[in-house]
């Protein structure tokens, strides 16, 4: 073993490290990965509390309350329009609903009372905003607060729709874990629709109770079968409060014809920023999307019609668009015909006039058409706030032979042109950040992006064009139209290709300027936990250059999953950051989660001087780490308990040879020599193909495996950080204890007495009617944390502590006889003495120094036994602290006697009850009972395998099975039988 020196300098080494780590970690997590472009929000807001919704409608009246929202000046205090439900999340308020509540009266009215032009005889109402007020209650960590909470939001459903007209439908919005209460009042007739803001829907961000995971099983299935059209907003990146993966809807399938979409903020049209997790319900280009939304699923009737209103407003990539309308070009419309080979470009355009571009026979099969509008609009895309400009494209035949006349439409026939891609693009400012910080883009920001496919030209039509109808008032906006063949980099460079230091990436160079170019990386690691950095080289300004202005700067677009697009104005060696939330750990696959796939596209419409022709991949490692940082916290804390029972398995192992050894000793037995063969074990688990709900959830990819042995030395280096606090904590309850006088306390290893087995019923009786169990786990921590501290003063036997094994026991030699004659037993065998014959001791000193030596050694191992179970304790506490957290906010917020359906299951209590009271009466330790110590410390390893396989995903079982191990190991040593043995003895 050891010195304690170096028993010192190891646990001090290592816990030094995880501490230095984990630091860096945190300040990592803090980077800005996806920026913010947010305005602020405007409101004067007042809110209404519906007395009338008593007790009479739900028993949880008393402690939660339902508000309507009213915008002073605006709105009346009656109710007129449609009914909308705001559920608050995780400690949040009924004030957040004022935001969107605002926004949708101000868009509704014109000004106080007058309706807008664009609701006039629509037949559209206001919307009629109530909130329900959770009084900030906590119920991400608590699966009965949510149930709660859901029952509460149900009944309140049922009081609205009462002021409302036979058959009125509710349309429901809910804010982080409000999503998740709002997707368990599904399935009902008497919601429209539900909207879910920043919720994560398929992972809980707090896994530490086992009611929070049913209800998301339950809600999986809702998602699944229910027919209610449900939209889920993220805010990525920038969301720092939980893993934007999980906000993701559960994909139904190709097969399931139900209304189920999922937009990240970064691909919100009109908005392209990430929103952070409070932030999501005030950032203006969000907020009067969705009210906007709200506003006009009042004219929608069926799933279909909800549907089209929401890909309309809340519109992302891969949103389906109806045919386009036969548009028909003016009878009297000038049609200019452009050269073959020219590009449309028109600055500022006047008036109505229709271009004709040659469609080139020499053109590849599949090529495309692009029509770019700036500040205008292709129906029906154009932005909220769009100039006059409208463009129409159409496919045109017709004999017209002059370069630029007016034809009659007898010689021209153009039909509209079907789009195979039609979006909204924004249009960074040069100089600037995108997006700008504060400001985000105005609502009359963007480029329309048309793209479609070329027709097959029909046999005996000489000439083919595509036409381009332009109708313009002269204001600010630009219109620019081409052919572009498609052109696909195709690059095979993997995450191990650029761990060393990057990779580049050519762009062959072409003959002309292309609109948009197709960049695809097959092999690339495409996971939640790895960013990229990407840093595009372009030409060299030249002095022919310096006064030209692009169209388009280029603007690349990374796609990884049909819900998230990130847009970045590419410059002359400035990074862009590539990441995604398509596949990540805990996370089940689907088939929009590509694990190696990763698809850019770069639009630019310029001279050419700003023209990217090569890109250097690197992964950002800082970003990385912090990405890593906040997926693992969980998984953290699981296993560092994994840890700690390797360290008692080892302990009660040697202690089954005969002495125990202390905590310091333990750790750097376990550091020295089990620590090195796990790192190992880990590395070639994290390879296996295992689910995503075990271990890492990484399903074996080999570039994260490397997370599995940092996870583990980072867990023991905590146990070890742990071990000194704990030793902290004892110090002054040590001095305490020296200071007090000794109490006379009887040691019974075989009884309990009777006031003990009253408190003990006492306690749970407490537990089972009143307080949480996690009140007396805690109860027990504080208890064994003083029991450790009492019996550490003690002196210790001088030296190396002896064991029953080292310990040699002699026969003592005997006296004389009084009569004289000497003991002639030597060298002959055992004899058996007679009671009047029973020899006495020679030296009384002996037997005294051996008692109290065998005394000392039965404190000491039951001290070493006592600490392991604290740290063992200790590192159960954070699994269940945050249920206490919970009950402690309840009563402060809802009031003492608020009904609260607290855990108050008493089993999973007990065993700890029971051994913090053993282990304080006891002067030998636990593990020294035969029968007992040589087979129990296997169960540990139990322990361990649910603690580094399951905790990571279900942290709430690593409490259950420790507990449940420990109730086995009391059952099996206190037994009647074992009890029986000892008396018989």
């Amino acid at each position: 073993m050891l010195p304690s020196t170096m028993t010192s300098i190891f646990t001090a080494s290592l816990g030094l490290f995880s501490l230095t780590l984990i630091y860096i970690c945190y300040h990592a997590a803090n980077l800005t990965v996806s920026p913010q472009g947010c305005r602020m929000s405007w409101m004067s807001p007042s809110y209404l509390l519906q007395h009338e919704f008593n007790s009479s409608w739900t028993p949880l009246a008393h402690r939660y309350s339902l508000w309507l929202y009213r915008e002073v000046g605006w709105d009346s205090n009656q109710v007129m329009g449609v009914p909308v439900l705001f559920i608050p999340g995780n400690a949040g308020s009924s004030h957040q609903v004022r935001s969107i509540a605002s926004s949708a009266t101000r868009q509704y009215f014109s000004s106080p009372f007058v309706i807008s032009s664009d609701f006039t005889g629509r037949g559209i109402q206001s919307l009629d905003f109530f909130a329900v007020e959770f009084n900030e209650d906590l119920s991400a960590f608590h699966g009965p607060t949510i149930e709660a909470q859901i029952e509460y939001s149900a009944a309140a459903v049922r009081y609205i729709l009462s002021h409302y007209p036979p058959n009125t439908r509710i349309i429901v919005m809910g804010h982080s874990m409000g999503g998740i209460v709002g997707t368990a009042l599904l399935p009902s007739d008497d919601i429209s629709a539900l909207i879910t803001m920043s919720t994560p829907h398929t992972l809980p961000p707090a896994r530490f109770d086992a009611r929070v995971d049913e209800i998301y099983r339950r809600n999986a299935g809702t998602l699944a079968n229910d027919s209610t059209p449900v939209v889920s907003i993220c805010g990525g990146a920038t969301d720092m409060m939980i893993p934007s993966e999980s906000c993701i809807l559960p994909d139904p399938g190709p097969e399931r014809d139900i209304y189920r979409r999922t937009v990240f903020t970064s691909a919100l049209e009109g908005a392209w920023t990430g929103v952070g997790h409070r932030e999501m319900v005030w950032c203006h280009q969000v907020r009067w999307r969705v009210a906007r939304a709200a506003l006009e699923l009042g004219e929608a009737h069926s799933d279909i019609d909800i549907g089209c209103t929401i890909d309309t407003w809340l519109s992302r990539d891969g949103r389906l668009f109806p045919p386009v309308a036969g548009t028909d070009i003016p009878e009297a419309a000038t049609y200019e015909v452009l050269p073959e080979g020219m590009d449309l470009v028109t600055r500022k355009p006047t008036g109505s006039r229709t271009y004709l571009l040659p469609i080139p026979r020499a053109l590849e099969m599949n090529a495309t058409f692009v029509l770019l509008v700036s500040r205008g609009s292709i129906s029906p895309i154009a932005p909220h706030h769009s100039s006059k400009l409208q463009t129409a494209p159409f496919f045109c035949v017709g004999r017209a032979t002059s370069p630029t006349i007016q034809q009659s439409t007898e010689s021209v026939s153009c039909v509209p042109l079907e789009p195979s891609t039609l979006k909204l693009l924004p249009s960074p400012i040069p100089g600037k950040p995108f997006p700008v910080p504060d400001e985000g883009s105005d609502e009359s920001e963007g480029v329309v992006l048309f793209e479609a496919t070329i027709p097959r030209i029909p046999s005996g039509v000489d000439n083919a064009w595509i036409g381009v109808h332009v109708d313009a008032a002269g204001e600010d906006g630009w219109v620019f139209g081409g052919f572009d063949e498609t052109r696909t980099f195709q690059s095979d460079i993997g995450v191990f290709d650029i761990v060393a230091g990057g990779a580049k990436l050519s762009l062959q160079p072409t003959e002309r300027n292309l609109v948009r170019r197709h960049i695809t990386f097959t092999k690339l690691l495409s996971n939640a936990l790895v960013v990229y950095a990407l840093t595009p080289e372009s030409v060299r300004p030249t002095t022919s250059c310096a006064h030209s202005l692009s169209l388009l700067p280029p603007l690349l677009v990374h796609k990884s999953h049909p819900a998230e697009t990130h847009y970045h104005r590419l410059e002359h060696r400035t990074s862009a950051t590539l990441h995604t939330h398509a596949s990540a750990p805990y996370i089940p696959l689907s088939r929009f989660s590509p694990s190696y796939s990763s698809e850019l596209w770069i639009y630019a419409v310029s001279t050419g001087c700003e023209d990217v022709n090569e890109f250097t991949l690197t992964i950002d490692w800082w970003a990385t780490i912090g990405r890593i940082a906040t997926r693992y916290p969980t998984t953290l804390i699981s296993w560092a308990v994994g840890v700690v029972v390797l360290l008692m398995f080892h302990a009660w192992r040697e202690s089954g040879k005969g002495s125990m050894p202390n905590v310091s000793q333990s750790l750097v037995a376990f550091i020295c020599h089990l620590l090195p063969k796990l790192l190992v074990a880990s590395f070639v688990v994290a390879l296996l193909p295992l689910s995503p709900g075990y271990y890492l959830g990484t399903r074996g990819e080999p570039f994260l495996a490397f997370l599995a042995p940092v996870l583990l030395v980072v867990a023991t280096g905590l146990v070890c950080v742990s071990w000194w606090l704990v030793l902290l904590l004892m110090w002054p309850l040590r001095f305490l204890t020296r200071l007090l006088p000794p109490k006379s306390r009887r040691y019974d290893e075989l009884s309990m007495p009777r006031s003990t087995i009253v408190s003990l019923i006492f306690i749970c009786f407490l537990v089972f009617v009143v307080v949480p169990w996690q009140i007396a786990f805690m109860g027990c921590w504080l208890i064994h944390l003083h029991t450790c501290a009492s019996s550490a003063h003690r002196k210790p036997y001088p030296g190396s502590v002896p064991s029953l094994r080292s310990t040699p026991i002699e026969s003592l030699p005997l006296r004389e006889r009084l009569d004289g004659r000497e003991d002639n037993t030597k060298g002959t065998g055992p004899e058996e003495i007679k009671p009047s014959e029973e020899p006495e001791i020679q030296d009384a000193c002996r037997v005294r120094n051996l008692a109290t030596v065998t005394d000392t050694l039965n404190a000491t191992q039951t001290y070493h036994e006592n600490t392991h179970l604290l740290l063992l304790i200790t590192w159960l506490l954070p699994l269940s602290m945050p249920v206490l957290a919970v009950w402690m906010r309840t009563l402060m917020t809802a009031g003492y006697t608020a009904p609260f359906n607290g855990d108050h299951n008493v089993f999973k209590v007990a065993p700890f009850l029971v051994l913090v009271e053993f282990a304080s009466r006891r002067k030998s330790a636990l593990s020294l009972h035969q029968n007992g110590g040589s087979y129990l410390h296997w169960g540990y390893l139990i322990v361990a395998c649910v603690s580094f396989l399951l905790g990571s995903r279900e942290a709430y079982r690593v409490f259950d099975v420790a507990s449940m191990y420990i109730g086995c190991a009391l059952v099996v040593i206190f037994s009647p039988v074992r009890f029986a043995r000892r008396i018989a003895t």
